[in-house]
């Protein structure tokens, strides 16, 4: 059983749902990206997303376009990540690390030689936001040979066939957008919507799903929690992150995964 699937399972017994959190690569600089990697991972994520840094981040808000603008200038490279990567690996042999990549990078290096650098560095799958479901079958299989989960994205607008093909395609999770356009913090989410797309998606699959894009504060945390598999917090993380604060981090991440828990305390 993979990293993923051992991390749901665990959570399902304990009655917790799953913290992703994200963060950018080099961001603010390499040293502190590292630094409030280790930091969430101590303080309660369940799970990493991994941000690769690109040029044109369609599918991010101006917080995390920032990010990846400012590690692009700070010059890095994917050899950077596969780096940090490994890094991290060896302190936290347990958790998963999902890679947020724009199919681009994945093209220009090579499907072959990405994956093999991405499971030689110990990440577990990809999410690839501009990879739709109908075009993923080629880079799908390539990680199917190395062991790797292609994580792919639903959204409030899915119709069901397409939940049914994003749930065909998919491996091990869902990633539920929680409102159309870009990521970044939210005052307001449309909370019964959510919970009524999420308990249609479960009529059609039974993969975990997790729910980001504007999730910011412990309160958005327990409401989805109440109907979902997890949570993906980027945008105010990645903020947090740039003021080089790791108490501030590491208490904002705590509260967060306190939003996950049946009593809402952490034992």
């Amino acid at each position: 059983m993979n990293r993923i699937k051992e991390t749901f399972n665990r959570l399902y017994l304990k009655k917790q749902k799953a913290l992703v959190v994200y963060l950018m690569v080099g961001y603010p600089d390499y040293e502190t990206s590292l630094k409030a990697f280790n930091t969430v991972l101590e303080n309660g994520a369940d799970i990493l997303e991994i941000g690769f840094p690109f040029s044109d981040p369609v599918a991010d808000g101006p917080t995390i376009q920032i990010a990846h603008e400012v590690a692009l200038n700070n010059g890095i490279k994917s050899h950077h990540v596969f780096e940090a990567v490994k890094t991290l690996r060896r302190d936290f042999p347990h958790i998963p690390f999902l890679l947020m990549t724009y199919y681009n990078p994945v093209f220009r290096i090579g499907q072959e030689s990405f994956c093999c650098l991405a499971k030689e560095s110990g990440l577990d799958g990809f999410i690839v936001p501009d990879l739709p479901p109908e075009e993923c079958v080629p880079l799908k299989e390539t990680m199917k040979n190395y062991g790797l989960s292609l994580i792919l994205l639903a959204s409030p607008t899915s119709t069901e066939k397409r939940l049914r093909l994003i749930c065909e395609k998919t491996d091990d999770m869902v990633y539920f957008v929680s409102v159309t356009g870009t990521t970044g913090e939210r005052k307001d989410l449309p909370f019964k919507e959510l919970k009524d797309k999420v308990h249609h998606y479960r009529k059609i699959c039974s993969k975990p799903v997790v729910v980001g894009f504007g999730v910011s504060t412990k309160a958005h945390v327990r409401e989805i929690s109440c109907f979902a598999d997890g949570v993906v917090v980027g945008s105010s993380i990645v903020k947090l992150s740039s003021q080089k604060n790791m108490k501030k981090l590491a208490d904002k991440v705590k509260e967060l995964k306190e939003g996950t828990l049946k009593s809402g305390v952490l034992s």
